[in-house]
């Protein structure tokens, strides 16, 4: 994956802003590592306990409610300048916003259908292919292909086919979606300070969520589920995003993105744990093909 896509952070269906400029230390390399984990096991694990969420409110409900949280949580804490925003910034933060909540969306209708490791994967084609096609048509489209094959044998059981096709439709289009993310996030996160466009981004975000989610997931809110909802907003995106960020401090780019590409296998390990999906060796084999295209893409972008 590009250097861009890279440090744009990756969220499994809600994406992360462009981290603020960092370089990477010699030292603490090992706890770089750890936080890169640790980041990929909030998203991939917060998506998989979501999926009681999505069952009380819906996966728009649900959607609308974690990106509620996390605006209004963040927004305490970074207190955005909303007045002094220019005309540039406010277009950069509505068309983000807009995006990554239909992304969010998108995902989460497609984890309420199909398995959460096929989700991931399908999703994860969006970030490859853009991190491909930025070199032109050359041999390196192998990648995509390789991770193609890879979600198809995901798809196949061995007895039937996984899921449905609007689940599959949804994970494709959150996978669209994440694409366009990272083409937009170079743009917008050059207009923004710190924490700032990434805490606009989700306000607006929430507020293009509402229509959708708003009527399915106030009408069955408890106590609980607002704590509950609170700890998933934690999960996904803050506290990834804190995390990667001190994880670049620590460590190349390079080295990062490589780590990253294990996503795939980490959702589906998550799908078995927490949503008991297992996998065929079929599979898995498909889960390696995907993680192995995306390392494949991620070192040839570093040589170049």
């Amino acid at each position: 994956m590009d250097q861009k896509m890279i440090e744009s952070g990756t969220d499994g269906g809600a994406p992360l802003m462009p981290h603020p400029d960092v370089a990477a230390s010699s030292g603490g390399v090992g706890a770089g590592v750890l936080m890169c984990l640790l980041s990929m096991c909030c998203i991939q694990f917060g998506a998989a306990l979501s999926s009681s969420a999505i069952a009380t409110y819906g996966a728009t409900g649900a959607t609308w409610l974690r990106l509620a949280f996390a605006a209004i949580i963040l927004a305490v804490i970074v207190r955005p300048k909303v007045t002094r925003y220019s005309r540039e910034q406010w277009i950069g933060a509505l068309v983000l916003g807009a995006m990554t909540a239909m992304m969010t969306i998108s995902f989460f209708l497609a984890i309420e259908r199909i398995p959460l490791g096929l989700a991931v994967a399908i999703d994860f084609l969006g970030p490859l292919s853009v991190a491909t096609l930025g070199f032109g048509l050359s041999r390196q489209l192998a990648w995509p292909l390789i991770a193609g094959i890879g979600v198809l044998l995901l798809a196949y059981n061995g007895q039937e086919w996984v899921g449905n096709l609007p689940g599959i439709l949804f994970a494709c289009g959150a996978g669209t979606g994440w694409a366009c993310y990272i083409l937009l996030t170079k743009k917008v996160g050059s207009v923004f300070t710190g924490f700032e466009g990434l805490s606009m981004s989700l306000i607006i975000a929430a507020i293009v969520a509402t229509p959708f989610g708003f009527a399915s997931a106030v009408p069955h809110l408890t106590g609980y589920g607002l704590i509950e909802m609170a700890g998933l907003a934690l999960l996904v995106p803050l506290l990834p995003y804190a995390l990667e960020m001190v994880a670049l401090r620590r460590m190349p780019t390079s080295s990062f993105g490589i780590l990253m590409s294990l996503e795939p296998a980490i959702g589906a390990f998550a799908g078995f744990v927490i949503l008991t999906q297992p996998l065929t060796p079929s599979q898995m084999f498909g889960t390696a093909l995907v993680v192995a295209a995306s390392i494949g893409a991620t070192v040839f972008v570093a040589k170049g």
